[in-house]
């Protein structure tokens, strides 16, 4: 049997579950935007309040945040409703927005985007919940067009946003900028989302929460820090990594017991949310790879400014989402596996491309290698939470949003240790044992220790492949997924 035809005017802005929709498409506006609107102001912060060599908490604590509250916000998501935890979410990240835009110094401004990413923690996996709440399979193939338009237009708008606060208004209103956005979203999701939630006793997972949090705290920190902060070897890096280990050790032992785990276990066990809980993981290393050493070495090696550099990795965040829009068409006909197959090929398919550059490369000879791996990842990201959400009911169907985008923050945090060690030790060898500041060091020095990392992206790549293949073709969708809806 054929899949339903869907169209604009049923699950649309003029339709009627629209207010539900826009309110959604703001939450993660939020969320896109400030993905991509500090970068370009980084300079004006650090004119302003100093910190120089402080700036990069402002993104660790940032993902730091929002990583370990992700699976704490499912939870209770599934316990008590989308709509109280998302504005919970939405309130706690303007909140830290404006703390922000009133910070002093820089360890002030650490701190409250720490708060920033406790909220962010709520909005995209909730926003992505409420969606698959509200919406069938096949509707939500093309209410993802709309979320992926947010993505898109954020790419564009956000970096030069930012510089025009920068340059003409004050960095301040980066943060600032945030407020009447959030407020229009929460009082359209407070006037124009109802839902169906079984009242009940929930014992919420105090230990396993505690355990989750610090393990996952302490084993992120260690991941974005090592190298960086302190050599690998060091004291510091080892004592991080015990704690971890032992936390989540404790967290497992724990869940296995708990009568409403914060984490359950069985989540690792079904095969569809495994391998969407792999296919995040993976595509979050090979982001890090991108984001990380495409600008560094549009700028360092082959001499261009930030703002060509940023463009040239912009080609990315517009790929995506043009995938993303159009993967519904590919998964409602051809199924989730081919879909994600399909994705993941044109992933590999880009990282060859990332081969083929050279000092004597073009900024468009870069962007173009981007602009298709962003494309492979809109084709696995948004089918694999999907496929995941629709082999659930509404009891479990947060948590397992959660899990994924859960999964790719630790992604991000192995991509930062693990291209981190190749350029650092590429670099050592380059340069006569010691890894000098990577802004400064001749061209000659530092293209072949980020080439480096353009190989390892290949093989990494290669992994997205076999891990899309265990997908399974087709996923029988729950049939109490409409608990939530637009009133």
């Amino acid at each position: 049997m054929s899949a339903p035809t869907v169209t604009r005017a049923d699950v649309g802005l003029r339709s009627e579950r629209g207010p539900l929709l826009l309110a959604v498409m703001l939450s993660v506006g939020l969320v896109a935007i400030d993905s991509t609107i500090l970068a370009t102001a980084v300079p004006a912060v650090v004119d302003d309040l100093g910190g120089f060599t402080q700036f990069p908490w402002l993104f660790s604590v940032y993902l730091l945040g929002q990583a370990v509250s992700v699976p704490l916000y499912s939870k209770l998501a599934d316990q008590h409703g989308r709509k109280p935890m998302m504005l919970i979410g939405v309130g706690v990240f303007l909140l830290g927005s404006l703390l922000c835009g009133l910070a002093w110094d820089m360890p002030s401004l650490i701190v409250f985007r720490a708060v920033q990413g406790l909220g962010a923690g709520a909005v995209l996996p909730l926003s992505m919940t409420i969606v698959g709440d509200s919406y069938t399979v096949e509707e939500r193939a093309k209410v993802q067009g709309y979320i992926a338009s947010v993505w898109a237009v954020a790419a564009v708008v956000g970096p030069t946003l930012g510089g025009v606060f920068a340059d003409y208004v004050s960095w301040r209103w980066i943060f600032l900028v945030n407020l009447p956005i959030g407020a229009a979203a929460m009082w359209m999701l407070q006037r124009r989302f109802t839902e169906t939630v079984t009242r009940a006793r929930h014992r919420f997972d105090v230990l396993g929460s505690v355990l989750l949090t610090v393990g996952g705290l302490v084993l992120l920190l260690a991941l974005l820090e090592g190298g960086v902060q302190w050599s690998w070897t060091s004291p510091t890096s080892v004592a991080l990594f015990a704690v971890a280990l032992v936390a989540l050790t404790a967290f497992v032992l724990v869940e296995r017991r708990a009568a409403e785990p914060v984490l359950p276990l069985w989540v690792f066990g079904r095969r569809v949310i495994l391998v969407a809980i792999l296919a995040q993981l993976v595509v979050g290393v090979l982001l890090m790879g991108l984001t990380s050493y495409v600008p560094l070495y549009a700028q360092g090696v082959l001499g261009h400014g930030a703002v060509l550099a940023g463009a040239a990795l912009a080609a990315l965040t517009l790929g995506w989402p043009l995938a993303a829009s159009n993967a519904g068409r590919l998964y409602l006909r051809f199924g989730f596996r081919v879909t994600m197959v399909v994705g993941s090929v044109v992933a590999l398919a880009g990282s060859a491309l990332l081969l083929t550059i050279g000092p004597d490369s073009s900024l468009l000879h870069v962007a173009v290698p981007c602009f298709v791996m962003g494309l492979g990842f809109g084709f696995v990201a948004a089918p694999s939470v999907i496929a995941a959400q629709s082999a659930v009911s509404w009891e479990s169907r947060a948590v397992t949003t959660g899990s994924t985008m859960f999964a790719r923050s630790v992604g991000s945090a192995l991509g930062v240790a693990f291209f981190g060690a190749m350029v650092n030790a590429r670099l050592a060898s380059g340069a006569g044992g010691h890894a000098a500041d990577l802004e400064h060091l001749d061209p000659s020095v530092l293209a072949p220790a980020v080439e480096v990392t353009f190989a390892g992206t290949a093989v990494i790549a290669v992994a997205l492949v076999l891990v899309s293949a265990f997908m399974p073709r087709r996923v029988e969708e729950q049939q109490d997924s409409l608990t939530s809806v637009a009133s």
